[in-house]
This record gives structure tokens, C-alpha cells and sequence, in this order.
């Protein structure tokens, strides 16, 4: 059975799902944007429509019985309530000092209050990742993918109402559908030529059918090009060595920001882990950096601004082994404009890091910012000459309807997608899962298999 047989599967097991007739794939990306949210709300919001006349009645029977009761107890709160006024209005009178003590000490009693808040946030967010079930994974990348999904049923939707015919105008505006749903040109040209005589074979003429044979094909062709794709993150053989992970990417991607999550991750998993401060060229990198040492409790090595990048790599490299560092996570500069210093500069730190640890960097990871479509698949493009990238790190997954990038990354690239950012909070930097991702960018989108 394939992926998209099993999808259908798990499709068809979901009650919002089973009530899905042909026509209604129009209005199926806008219906199941939030499927678990709708769900719930329809589930509350129905009962007091159906209970509202019972309700009613009830409600006026009862409340001429308790409207003496509802007088005593406001008369009860109104002669409880005027001492307390009473009294608050003579001591503003007559102790006007007193009154100042006590604003005082009221906002001193808020600042301590501000204060010891601070340290009690900073303890929550470790114990967040230690749960990590199939279950909440599934919601994870459901609601992650929830823009991506809108935004590819929409354009798919738009597509199949503006179309009577599957004829060659209809496949030509397929095409450009699928590139701007930045599955990527190849992906795009692909399916397109294969759907011609796959839509004739299968006679569909129904716009379920056709949307059917379309995700089908996306999904076939990604499954085909992953078969030997190894999404896992490697570690050292020797237990006493530290893992070396080298991250690369340009700025603004998040490349800091994953590194600071990903050390919270390994920090909560009892690892001693060592941050270097590599990228010493861009402004606030080291000071961002040591921020985040100093937020999940790890320790950073950094030079100042304008220093030699592998030479900080080196300091951290000597520390973790002398030290027993579990993880060493290490920070580059993305000045991709320039690609020869940028691959020197990448060269020399791989030679160091090598010298010291001869299998490691276990992993270099390039970070791409999935809100910037095929700019992404450029940027990846590029890195992919410079240095030997050997996996994705894509973030900001739940805040674009781009996701589709991640089909042309495989299909284009065959670099494996590692790690994905599926929100903002510490623990939503997650192991990628093919099947969950597929799962989360078509939920909804495939006709349920009756049985």
C-alpha cells in the first residue's frame, strides 16, 4: 500500500471527512483549515441550539420563583459593600500619609511580583519537550501546516472552477499553479506531463477525481525521490567525542534561533552542550548567541566582533573535548554574496574542526527560512556548491502557505529536510516526519476511501 493509499485510509477514518461528495472540494480547503478546531466548536456550539426552547421554559419558570431571593442577596451585597466604601473614603480623609506608605508598598509588592515572574517562565519551557507522543506530533504539523494547506487547496480549488475540460489549457494553468505553490519547476513539469495520460486512463471527469489524481502524483513523486533519503541527525560513534554540528545559512533565516532550541532540546535530554559563537561578522550575532546560552543554561564560547571564525571554532573545539561536551552546536556567517571567503572561511572551519575530531561535523545543516518560497531553493542551491551540506533545517513552516517548498527541496535537491520549525515556542522545533508532513499539507484535501 503507498503513502497516498494510506492517507486515503486515515482520511476516510475522520467523521468530518465521511459526508464529502464531489462538487464539494471546492469549499473543503476553507472547512477543514482547522479540522480539530472546528470539530470542537461545532460539537459545543450545537447542543444549546438544539436544547434552546427546553431551555427557555425552564429558565422562566425558574425565575419567577427566585426573584425574591435575587433581592435579599442584592440587598445582602449592597449592605456588605457600603462599610467597606465607607471606611475606604475616611482613611483617604484622614490618613492621607499613611495612604502614601501603602501605595508605596503596593508597588513595591508589584515589582517583586514583576521579578519573581521572570525566573518562573524561564523554568516552564524546559519541561515542555519531554512529551513527545505520535499523537501530538500529528497535531503538530496539522496546525503548522494549516497556511500551507489553505493556500495550496485554494490555488487547487481555484484551478478546477475555472475548468470544464481536462484539456492542454488545463494542464498549461496547472503548471503554474504547482510552481506557485512553489512545489518547484521540475516537480511542476513533471506531474503535468504524467497526469495527461493518467487523467485518460482513469476517465476522470469529476473535479474530485481530477484533484485526486493530482495530489496523488505530488505525493507518489515524493515518496519515489525519498526511498533512500535518510532524514535522521547523526551523532558521533565514539561516545566519549563530542557531536559537531556545523549550521549554515544566510542571515535572517533563523539559523541562531535553532541553534538556541536545538541546545534546549539536547540540555533537556541530560547532554552537556557547548554553543560557539562563529558568525563574528555580522552585527549582535555573538551577543544574540550568548543570550540564548545564558536562556537555556548552556555555556558559549565567543571572541570579540571582527575576529578570526575558526579560531573561535578551535576554542570551542579543545573545550568540548577537554571538558566532556556531549554537543558542540557552531555558528557561521552567511555572507553569501561572496562565495569564495564564504566557502574559504567554511573550508577553514571544516579543517579545524576535522584536525581535532576526524569524523566530525557529524552534521552541517543549512538553514532556510520556508516564508521566502523558491528563494529558499536558490539560497539551498548555492550553499550546496559552497559546502557539503548534509540536511535542511526549514523554519518558520507554520507562519507561510509555502510549505509546498519542501516537495521541491527533495525533488530538486535530494538534500533530506531534518529539522522543521513549526512555531514559536521552544519545543516546536521538530525531527522532521515525511508522513506527518504529507498527512498536515493534504489532510482535507483527499477524497475519503469508502469502504
Amino acid at each position: 500500500m503507498g503513502l497516498f493509499d494510506r492517507l486515503r485510509r486515515a482520511f476516510s477514518g475522520e467523521p468530518e471527512e465521511e459526508p464529502k461528495k464531489e462538487d464539494e472540494i471546492v469549499s473543503t480547503s476553507e472547512e477543514n483549515q482547522e479540522p480539530e478546531e472546528t470539530a470542537t466548536n461545532e460539537a459545543t456550539t450545537a447542543t444549546p441550539e438544539d436544547d434552546q426552547p427546553e431551555v427557555a421554559e425552564t429558565t422562566t419558570a425558574e425565575a419567577k420563583e427566585a426573584e425574591p431571593v435575587a433581592k435579599e442577596a442584592e440587598d445582602t451585597k449592597e449592605v456588605v459593600q457600603t462599610p467597606e466604601k465607607v471606611e475606604v473614603i475616611e482613611e483617604i480623609e484622614t490618613t492621607s500619609e499613611n495612604n502614601e506608605v501603602k501605595i508605596a508598598k503596593k508597588a513595591d509588592e508589584e515589582l517583586v511580583e514583576q521579578q519573581s515572574d521572570e525566573p518562573k517562565e524561564t523554568k516552564a519551557e524546559p519541561k515542555e519537550p519531554e512529551i513527545q507522543t505520535t499523537p501530538s506530533e500529528t497535531v503538530r504539523y496539522d496546525k503548522g501546516l494549516a497556511k500551507s494547506r489553505k493556500g495550496f487547496g485554494a490555488k487547487l480549488n481555484a484551478l478546477l472552477a475555472n475548468f470544464r475540460r481536462v484539456d492542454e489549457d488545463f494542464f498549461e494553468e496547472l503548471e503554474e499553479t504547482l510552481i506557485e505553490a512553489d512545489v518547484g519547476f521540475e516537480t511542476a513539469m513533471k506531474i503535468s506531463d504524467e497526469l495527461q495520460d493518467e487523467v485518460k486512463l482513469r476517465n476522470a471527469k469529476s473535479r474530485s477525481d481530477v484533484s485526486d489524481a493530482i495530489i496523488e502524483r505530488l505525493v507518489d513523486i515524493y515518496e519515489s525521490e525519498g526511498v533512500d533519503e535518510d532524514n535522521s541527525l547523526h551523532f558521533a560513534k565514539d561516545p566519549t567525542e563530542p557531536t559537531v554540528f556545523l549550521f549554515v545559512g544566510v542571515n535572517g533565516v533563523g539559523k541562531t534561533t535553532t541553534i538556541g532550541k536545538l541546545a534546549h532540546r539536547y540540555q533537556q535530554a541530560g547532554k552537556k552542550v557547548l554553543l560557539a559563537a562563529g558568525d563574528t561578522f555580522r552585527a549582535g550575532a555573538i551577543e544574540q548567541l550568548a543570550e540564548w546560552g545564558r536562556r537555556v543554561g548552556v555555556d558559549v564560547v565567543t571572541k570579540p566582533e571582527k575576529s578570526d571564525p575558526a579560531a573561535v571554532v578551535y576554542d570551542a573545539v579543545v573545550k568540548a573535548k577537554k571538558e566532556n561536551y556531549d554537543i558542540l552546536l557552531v555558528d557561521t556567517a552567511g555572507r553569501l554574496q561572496n562565495k569564495v571567503n564564504l566557502m574559504n572561511e567554511l573550508d577553514k572551519i571544516k579543517r579545524v574542526i576535522t584536525r581535532e575530531l576526524p569524523d566530525a561535523p557529524q552534521e552541517v545543516l543549512l538553514a532556510l527560512d520556508a516564508t521566502t518560497g523558491q528563494n529558499a531553493l536558490t539560497q539551498a542551491k548555492q550553499f550546496k556548491e559552497v559546502t557539503d551540506v548534509t540536511g535542511i533545517v526549514l523554519t518558520k513552516l507554520d507562519g507561510t502557505a509555502r510549505g509546498g517548498i519542501v516537495l521541491a527541496i527533495r525533488n530538486e535537491l535530494h538534500l533530506p529536510v531534518k529539522l522543521v520549525g513549526l512555531g514559536e515556542k521552544m519545543d516546536d522545533l521538530r525531527d522532521f516526519s515525511p508522513e506527518e508532513f504529507v498527512y498536515g499539507l493534504f489532510k482535507g484535501l483527499v477524497t475519503p476511501k469508502k469502504d
